[in-house]
């Protein structure tokens, strides 16, 4: 069985804004620390979120082609448990309320 390897990178000058980068394929996914900053999804993306260390992260996709789809949980397992929290749920929807009733 083969397995994905994944880097990571980081704004040292935002904590919040990793990027995954598959190492093998085309994937990348930027992440978004929701207690701490804005977030506007984008709708060509995929995005993903889940709660860890009392932190509510959203993971988006960056310009996502069909063939890495599928392995973007395994990126965001990968994530979680470089963060120490394997045991972070991934959502498929944000779960802040109300969040997605338009003004």
């Amino acid at each position: 069985m083969d397995y994905n390897i994944y880097l990571l990178a980081t704004d040292p000058k935002n904590p919040c804004r990793d990027v995954i980068h598959s190492r093998d394929t085309e994937l990348k996914i930027r992440v978004f620390c929701l207690d701490e900053e804005r977030f506007t999804p984008n709708e060509s993306e995929i995005q993903l979120y889940g709660y860890a260390h009392n932190k509510l992260y959203a993971f988006e996709t960056i310009n996502i082609n069909s063939e890495d789809a599928l392995d973007v949980v395994g990126a965001i397992q990968w994530y979680a448990d470089y963060i120490d929290y394997p045991e972070m749920e991934i959502l498929p929807e944000d779960p802040r309320r109300n969040h997605n009733i338009a003004m």
